[in-house]
């Protein structure tokens, strides 16, 4: 009777288990929705074509991208949370998305760690600590001395309260003891031309939106603030190999899906994702926006949404940063 019993069992669990496995088989057997909570143009919308054209060739369905642009991203995150959890609407965001559940707190129409699950990392966006070329100093050493010795005298230029660029200095600044002045704009291109006018004379901005002027000599880049070097800015060190030990923000771009959302399917889309980004013209087109490929399993990327969570977390709440 008990081997029966087991047998019994054993045949449920492998019926259990058939459904899910032809899912994943099947999938995808139609249009997915690609929802990119930003205008198009932007690094989001451009990384996320990218790859999102390649799946489609790739899994024979159009991967449709859906622009939803507003509040920072919320409005499109919103529509994924409320979406049905079958694969069928996924979303491209950015290090952004856990930065607006401390940013907008109860204001925010969904629960960024429940309502979400990571699906994959697309790239890295490396930011890097950068200076007009009229400030004396070409080293984050230099810097941070001079800052010191001038206390309230130099400001920093943001994309905005609680952005990315703001919160990379903010943790700077708490690393080294700097007082600097925070001077925020409403987006990334104001934020550089204030820099390039000299209104600020430090800030940070992701490596694409400032590769050009760095080049053409009108900005001088100090560090990195990833762990990792940038192709594009070759010889620049990172802050941690700067003397700034355990500094480590460098947002991304990734995927997600509703929560809920069939561990096989989510499996299927991160496998297609990390194929697509080790094409060497997926990785060309990344490296032509200043972007690294960022391949990883689901576990690891789930794993950095926590780790950057809490650390957003805790920057936001140092600087004081919040939407009204």
């Amino acid at each position: 009777m008990m081997k029966k019993t087991i047998c019994f069992v054993a045949v449920l669990g492998i019926l259990a288990a058939a459904p899910v496995a032809v899912m994943a088989q099947a999938y995808p057997a139609k249009t997915v929705r690609v929802v990119i909570p930003w205008p198009a143009g932007g690094s989001n919308d451009v990384v996320g074509r990218i790859v999102m054209q390649k799946l489609s060739e790739s899994l024979g369905q159009q991967f449709v991208v859906d622009n939803r642009g507003g509040a920072a991203g919320s409005i499109g995150a919103d529509i994924v949370a409320k979406a049905v959890p079958d694969g069928y609407t996924i979303m491209v965001h950015s290090t952004t998305h856990v930065g607006n559940a401390h940013l907008y707190g109860k204001k925010l129409a969904y629960d960024t760690q429940k309502d979400f699950t990571g699906v994959a990392m697309l790239s890295a966006q490396p930011g890097v600590l950068t200076v007009h070329p009229s400030l004396p100093v070409k080293t984050p050493r230099e810097f941070i001395a001079l800052a010191k010795s001038r206390p309230g005298q130099i400001n920093y230029s943001s994309s905005g309260n609680g952005s990315a660029p703001h919160l990379q200095m903010a943790l700077l600044i708490s690393m080294t003891g700097m007082d600097i002045t925070h001077v925020p704009y409403k987006g990334g291109a104001p934020q550089v031309t204030a820099l390039l006018a000299g209104e600020t004379q430090a800030s940070f901005a992701t490596v694409g939106t400032v590769i050009n002027h760095i080049r053409g000599g009108k900005l001088r880049p100090l560090g990195l603030g990833s762990t990792r070097p940038s192709k594009a800015l070759p010889g620049v060190p990172t802050l941690d190999e700067s003397g700034v030990k355990g500094y480590d923000m460098s947002p991304w771009i990734g995927v997600f899906a509703p929560a809920g959302t069939p561990k096989p399917v989510i499996d299927r889309l991160n496998a297609e994702i990390n194929k697509a980004l080790a094409l060497p013209d997926v990785v060309k087109s990344l490296e032509n926006q200043a972007l690294d490929a960022a391949p990883g399993t689901v576990d690891q990327f789930n794993t950095l949404l926590k780790v950057d969570y809490d650390k957003y977390g805790k920057l936001i709440k140092l600087t004081g940063a919040k939407i009204e």
